[in-house]
């Protein structure tokens, strides 16, 4: 089952069940947290009631599918390939950090270029919904909804700019505003069978493969990363959890996204992101949401 969070003709936003092949989108009644956890127990379409007749697809915004009040919680350094590309050794635990919520876009809006960076960069990754508050460590994996796809767009030059002896500027290089990919839709778990879904993940610029990997090369699989996180800040219904990309960024081959680039980041089984990198701001002005 596809679920997004979507917006249609100024008459608000709403979660739908997503029917691409018929080009519908059924709006579902209730707040996300009354109904995800029972989704995410596995009651399937049977937990949701509908607010009204489908609407066309194509027709609707895809927002990205998470609540304004929820998390976005990224976590870093998860490929060991990807990590050459950085000249980092492996860590020896997983690594996390938050992204503001106003760096968040949908699945076709365009990517903003920040005016304070000149490097940036592309990170195609799985990444897991929560869809309860009550988190199991003997089964991390039960609290999940479903799986979207992400682009962790990063500043580089931004990210290495934290003082001597401090360590990476990861705010500055990871919550630019409205700058990161998310979305179509969460895809609900069960469509991937049990344990964490090893799914191909691919980043195009222009048409051209830029990254091409398999999320069964994570060193942490999702139920790690969720245990690990849980046991520091408790996960939220609704948060998010991007769990690392794989090798081929801008910051290994040296390219990066320049205005007009168009970004798709596609993993088999969900869907694909589709932007289009912005002109670069010539000055920081008040981004809306």
């Amino acid at each position: 089952m596809k679920l997004a969070r979507c917006s249609y003709f100024g008459t608000g936003v709403f979660w739908g069940v997503v029917d691409v092949q018929q080009d519908m989108v059924t709006p579902i009644s209730g707040e996300f947290s009354s109904w995800a956890p029972k989704v995410a127990r596995g009651a399937g379409i049977s937990a949701l009631r509908f607010a009204g007749p489908p609407l066309p697809l194509s027709k609707v915004q895809l927002l990205p599918p998470i609540e304004p009040v929820n998390r976005v919680v990224v976590a870093g350094a998860n490929y060991a390939k990807h990590l050459v590309e950085f000249g980092l050794a492996p860590p020896s635990q997983p690594v996390a950090f938050l992204k503001a919520y106003g760096a968040l876009i949908g699945a076709n809006d365009p990517i903003r270029f920040p005016p304070l960076t000149n490097e940036l960069d592309h990170e195609v990754e799985l990444v897991a919904v929560i869809g309860s508050d009550e988190i199991d460590l003997d089964d991390p994996l039960g609290c999940v909804l479903g799986y979207t796809v992400g682009n962790d767009v990063s500043a580089r030059d931004l990210q290495r700019s934290g003082p001597v002896g401090i360590g990476m500027d990861l705010f500055a290089a990871k919550s630019q505003d409205r700058t990161t990919g998310l979305g179509p839709w969460v895809v609900t778990k069960d469509e991937f069978g049990p344990g964490s879904p090893k799914l191909r993940l691919v980043l195009k610029v222009n048409g051209e493969t830029r990254q091409d990997g398999t999320t069964a090369d994570m060193t942490w699989d999702v139920g790690q990363l969720i245990a690990f996180v849980q046991q520091r800040s408790s996960f939220a219904c609704g948060d998010v959890l991007f769990t690392g990309s794989p090798a081929g960024v801008g910051m290994g081959t040296g390219l990066f996204l320049k205005p007009g680039d168009v970004v798709e980041a596609s993993i088999d089984g969900i869907g694909t992101l589709r932007n289009v990198v912005s002109e670069k701001t010539a000055a920081y002005s008040k981004v809306s949401p």
